[in-house]
């Protein structure tokens, strides 16, 4: 067994872990913290993407002592007081889920992306989504919802569409 001290959703946690115990284990199993799924364990699909130190990483590729002494996001994490994420509000209102399945990993990437920059193109929007695999839709929504969180974060208004997608 390994000791490891982790905060989790602002949560601090002092663990004793089989040096073996994934990440997305240790989420859903120990800290019964479900909405970190487990889709493909290979690192393919995306379902497990959680933040560890503002960054989006797949949970299923990373052990839990690696986590050591780090911060974890999931999404149940992105909520404050009772107050969903502006992605979280514009997964719902854009229509950006259908199962849910990819939903929280989605969702999490979106984080990560719009830390990184305020302001991104769609086409910015679909790199930055590219790991994360949606079987129920297009991702168009799922777009629109990146794009609309990005606006509620910087304050603006009504997210502006680029003329070639208005003619879509």
């Amino acid at each position: 067994m390994a000791k490891i001290n982790i905060t989790v959703n602002r949560t601090e946690h002092h663990m004793d872990v089989a040096p073996s115990l994934l990440l997305v284990e240790l989420l859903r199993d120990e800290l019964r913290l479900t909405g970190t799924h487990v889709g493909c364990d290979t690192s393919q699909c995306g379902a497990c993407t959680v933040l560890i130190d503002g960054s989006a990483v797949k949970s299923c590729t990373v052990l839990a002592v690696q986590a050591n002494d780090a911060e974890v996001v999931t999404v149940e994490g992105l909520a404050t007081d009772g107050e969903l994420h502006p992605v979280q509000r514009a997964f719902s209102a854009e229509h950006g889920l259908q199962c849910g399945f990819c939903t929280p990993g989605l969702m999490i990437t979106a984080v990560d992306l719009l830390a990184r920059n305020a302001a991104p193109t769609d086409a910015e929007i679909r790199h930055a989504i590219k790991g994360n695999l949606c079987r129920c839709t297009g991702y168009h929504n799922i777009v629109n919802a990146v794009r609309s969180a990005a606006t509620e974060m910087r304050g603006a208004a009504k997210p502006q569409r680029a003329a070639a997608e208005v003619k879509r």
